[in-house]
């Protein structure tokens, strides 16, 4: 059943309400339990496995009484839970900066990169081109994920047709289908580890994809406790808690 004309009307009124108690609620425990609470982070298995594992430990170190909370979602699903208030910091490459109710800040940037077996022949290619990598069955991130669409628009551009026998979300799993022989991974760099994959390796040359953005939201309006604010700049020294409140809670940018 859907809701009546009065109804819809209504709705975002009574979601602005719930958020705002929610804020009062945290702005009375970040008195009373300063160094005490929960925090839950949205992102994706590369980010949490591979990018935010030790900024992780470090806070934990330092926030021993805060009960931290990591979501593994794709990219739609991690917005949607910030919209909601299920989670209060986001990090992720696609759709965070496509939805207006959520503030983004660049965490770092990054390109794809390609991995082979080790004993590969574009190994033997000192400047392999996309033509070259477009000559092997493809192993990459599924459509949703980590800036896919950009392998596609690469590939496109230079009027390629790639391969793409198997898409997937993990890193782990594109790595493991490489290391099998069943074609080269085109992967984000932070997922790959020159001793623990040791049966791979980096295909050099020019930079053979566009740049990412990986970004850090928070919906707008929301009140994060101080030590959410301390967990962004962990992530980045320029995400000042000022610069982060200002931007979320006032009119920056």
């Amino acid at each position: 059943l859907g809701l009546t004309d009065p109804g819809r009307e209504l709705l975002p009124v009574v979601e602005r309400l719930l958020h705002d108690a929610s804020n009062i609620k945290q702005l009375a425990e970040s008195f009373t339990r300063r160094d005490e609470g929960k925090l839950a982070i949205a992102t994706t298995h590369t980010q949490a496995r591979y990018r935010i594992a030790d900024l992780v430990s470090d806070f934990v170190a330092a926030y021993p009484k805060v009960r931290l909370e990591i979501f593994e979602s794709n990219p739609q699903a991690v917005a949607d839970q910030l919209s909601s208030g299920e989670a209060d910091i986001g990090i992720a490459t696609e759709t965070l900066a496509d939805r207006q109710e959520l503030v983004t800040f660049p965490f770092y940037r990054w390109r794809h990169a390609v991995v082979v077996p080790r004993d590969h022949p574009l190994l033997q290619i000192e400047a392999p081109t996309l033509a070259d990598v477009a000559a092997w069955p493809i192993i990459t991130y599924h459509e949703a994920f980590a800036g896919r669409r950009r392998v596609n628009d690469s590939f496109r551009e230079a009027g390629l047709v790639p391969n793409v026998i198997l898409s997937a979300v993990d890193s782990d799993v594109i790595k493991r289908y490489v290391e099998l022989g069943l074609g080269v991974g085109v992967l984000t760099p932070i997922a790959f580890d020159p001793e623990r994959d040791a049966r791979l390796r980096l295909l050099g040359g020019a930079s053979l994809f566009p740049e990412n953005t990986t970004v850090i939201a928070v919906r707008r309006g929301h009140y994060l406790r101080a030590f959410g604010y301390r967990f962004i700049e962990l992530c980045s020294a320029e995400l000042t808690a000022e610069r982060v409140r200002e931007a979320v809670l006032g009119n920056g940018d």
